[in-house]
């Protein structure tokens, strides 16, 4: 498969067409959010660019700074990296790592909430259903750069990998397990079950719980997934994509947890309570007498 389109001396990379697109119908989805939550729509489209920008710089710095074991061993360091500009900047190439996005992001939303006086909390739960679906098409360059492909696999979905992309231990197999395909699938599960949560529990949801669902379940299913992954990117002898999902999914559970364990009892549940105490008086008056 070619890497992209050529238009004379243009190059247009399908896994940039692919990022896009997903950038868009993440933005698109979180305009109807918006209204949901009784925002204007045309704050999602102001906060864009700045998000697509820090999002993208924030994922280059990770893999920057996170490369995967087999551009180590080819010389593709950090090191190399930060003496290499135009490398560094070749983002059209592949090499983007997604927990840096998110991070770049978030960053980027907090400011732009703090400059506009538009509630955090609030923007954060309408964009995570959306940030679930970019991550979901976007894992479809991977598919289109031979790329984030799992362990070698002989079931009837496995893909085939071309040799030129092969690790250097695997240049005889030639399928393996769709690792982009199973992290897409969850992400969609993920946008799903995010959207459900907001239209069967709006009236208890805080601003923020939906953020903090999405911290729990992507990490839990990118931290699985990385037991498959045949190229990690180890720090300091961990893999830090997979340290990194399971102190994220163990830090938002708690402080989950936490907010729920304070929050008072809902309209109905204190109804019920209040039912529950008037007929214990009740009783109480009754055995006097």
């Amino acid at each position: 498969m070619t890497p992209g389109i050529s238009i004379g001396p243009l190059s247009i990379h399908y896994y940039g067409i692919i990022i896009m697109v997903g950038v868009l119908l993440a933005a698109w989805l979180t305009t109807r959010q918006a209204v949901k939550y009784g925002q204007n729509p045309d704050v999602v489209w102001d906060a864009l660019p700045w998000l697509l920008i820090a999002g993208i710089v924030g994922a280059r710095l990770w893999h920057i700074f996170t490369p995967q074991a087999s551009q180590q061993a080819y010389g593709w360091s950090t090191a190399y990296y930060l003496s290499h500009p135009l490398d560094a900047i070749a983002t059209w190439n592949g090499g983007l790592g997604i927990p840096g996005a998110i991070i770049g992001g978030v960053l980027a939303l907090y400011f732009y909430c703090r400059k506009t006086k538009v509630n955090f909390g609030i923007f954060v739960d309408m964009i995570a259903p959306g940030l679930a679906l970019a991550q979901a098409i976007g894992r479809w360059g991977n598919f289109v750069n031979q790329e984030v492909y799992g362990a070698p696999s002989t079931l009837p979905w496995a893909i085939t990998i071309d040799p030129a992309h092969r690790l250097p231990a695997y240049q005889n197999v030639a399928t393996y397990h769709p690792l982009f395909l199973y992290e897409s699938l969850w992400n969609l599960l993920n946008m799903g079950l995010l959207l459900w949560m907001g239209k069967k529990f709006k009236d208890i949801l805080r601003p923020g719980d939906i953020f903090l669902t999405y911290l729990i379940v992507y990490p839990v299913g990118r931290f699985m997934l990385e037991f498959l992954r045949l190229d990690p990117s180890p720090v300091f002898g961990l893999n830090i994509n997979q340290t990194a999902m399971g102190i994220t999914a163990l830090a938002a559970s708690i402080i989950l947890l936490v907010r729920l364990r304070n929050r008072p009892l809902s309209v109905e549940a204190n109804e019920i309570v209040e039912e529950e105490a008037s007929t214990e008086e009740e009783k109480d008056g009754s055995d006097s007498l």
